[in-house]
Parts: structure tokens; C-alpha cells; sequence
């Protein structure tokens, strides 16, 4: 019986420490910022010194940079959003379709069509 008191505190510290992660990592918002040129500085430029620029996007191809920041408190903004990329629009995935995508890649997700120089790129929006 001593044996489980010790094996029930870890289960519990784990179960504890899980939900915590899990609360940090969803107050992370990624924003799409077009090409890779510049990416990380782009990123700290519009986001701040705290957030961090990367390329590893290759839903059109090519690299195009995402920028992770942290999201704004609730309290500071009504409605917490963040912005992602669910690959490009076209004719056979107009705008109907990349909010479809939006919505099932993001959970509440949304989406619209932006122009990205000459990439029509399908833009999320979800709440954090």
C-alpha cells in the first residue's frame, strides 16, 4: 500500500504538468508572412523580439515563412486570433474551399484568399 501512495503522486505531477504545457501551447499563433526573405527579422519586426521566424512551410512548393509569436492575453484583445496558411487558392480550391480547409486544419478555424505577389495563398484565421 505505501508503494502506491509515491506512484499516484507521480501520475498525478504528470497529468498536472501535461495540462499545463497544453495551456502554453495554445496561446502560440503562427502568421503567414509570404516569402522567406527575411523571415525571422520580418517576424520580430511585426511581432516582436520574442517571437521567432521560420521556413519550413512547403505547402506551394516553396518555402514561405511562418512567424510564432505569442498570442495576446484575452483581456487585452476580445477575441484571441491567430493567422495561418492552409496552402493556395485556384480555381479548382476557390475561396469556399480554403475556408473548408481552414476549419479543418484549425479547430474554429476560417478562411479567405490574399494575394502573395503572384501566389493566391488560402489565409486562416482561429481563435486561440
Amino acid at each position: 500500500m505505501e508503494r502506491i501512495t509515491p506512484l499516484v503522486l507521480l501520475v498525478s505531477l504528470l497529468i498536472l504538468f501535461a495540462s499545463v504545457v497544453n495551456q502554453t501551447r495554445a496561446n502560440i499563433c503562427v502568421d503567414g508572412l509570404g516569402t522567406c526573405e527575411n523571415c525571422d527579422q520580418r517576424c520580430k519586426s511585426k511581432h516582436g523580439p520574442s517571437s521567432q521566424g521560420d521556413c519550413s512551410d512547403r505547402s506551394i512548393g516553396e518555402p514561405l515563412c511562418r512567424c510564432h509569436y505569442q498570442c495576446e492575453p484575452p483581456s487585452l484583445t476580445p477575441l484571441n486570433t491567430c493567422n495561418g496558411v492552409a496552402g493556395l487558392c485556384s480555381q479548382r480550391c476557390p475561396e469556399k474551399c480554403c475556408d473548408i480547409n481552414c476549419a479543418h486544419k484549425y479547430t474554429g478555424g476560417s478562411g479567405f484568399c490574399n494575394s502573395l505577389g503572384d501566389s493566391n495563398v488560402c489565409q486562416c484565421q482561429y481563435p486561440c
